[in-house]
């Protein structure tokens, strides 16, 4: 679904939302510099975009495990090798003629469950020490991932715009990425379990005022 253009005033409408660019939105926007030559040479090579997909499903499933473990900076590189895979199969997709709404829908799973594998990871590290609070700050993150993306896909199934938030993709990407690699994750998780789930509720309001049923 496409963002509707700037200056439109018909709030009536519930397929209408103001416009809103996510840091999501921004970093895709000024990644075509890199991604679209990369894109265009894995094209010559045949390579078909759900490969990438699960590509880097499985570097980020990677990362939990060595999270599970206790390898933290580690994990945390890991989770960040996996992030151009989730951006470059789109770009493939595109500049190959590959894009099929099968292919979206495999690339949004597969983004979810690379998250949550991370998230499941220190969870399980948590509490095989422990970390009680830390083990209820993850659930609450991973919680809030869910609800995020959930918000979303459910809005957009009623045909209104959902592209908003605080903590979209990016943030929680470069927030899991960071919290690893510094072993911050007190204050990590702590933004994630607020953040996300602020988005959700953040969601849910947009789609009340969005409404012409309310």
């Amino acid at each position: 679904m496409h963002d509707p253009k700037p200056g439109n005033d018909n709030p009536a409408d519930p397929t209408i939302a103001p416009r809103y660019e996510t840091l999501t939105d921004r970093v895709k926007q000024r990644a075509y510099v890199i991604m679209d030559p990369a894109a265009r040479f894995l094209s010559s090579t045949g390579i078909h975009p759900n490969v990438l997909s699960f590509i880097g499903f499985i570097v980020a499933s990677a990362a939990g495990v060595a999270v599970a473990w206790g390898k933290h900076p580690f994990g945390g590189w890991l989770f960040v090798v996996s992030g151009p895979f989730d951006a470059l199969d789109g770009a493939l997709a595109r500049t190959a003629g590959k894009e099929t709404r099968f292919g979206a829908f495999l690339d949004s799973c597969l983004d979810r469950f690379s998250e949550a594998a991370v998230l499941f990871g220190l969870l399980y590290w948590c509490c095989r020490h422990d970390h009680h609070v830390l083990a209820l700050l993850c659930f609450l993150a991973m919680f809030g991932s869910v609800m995020v993306s959930y918000t979303r896909a459910r809005a957009e199934g009623l045909k209104i715009s959902c592209r908003i938030g605080l903590f979209t993709r990016m943030e929680r990407f470069v927030v899991m990425a960071l919290m690893l690699i510094t072993g911050q994750l007190a204050i990590g998780l702590s933004l994630l379990a607020f953040f996300t789930n602020m988005t959700a509720l953040q969601r849910i309001v947009h789609v009340y005022r969005q409404s012409s049923d309310r």
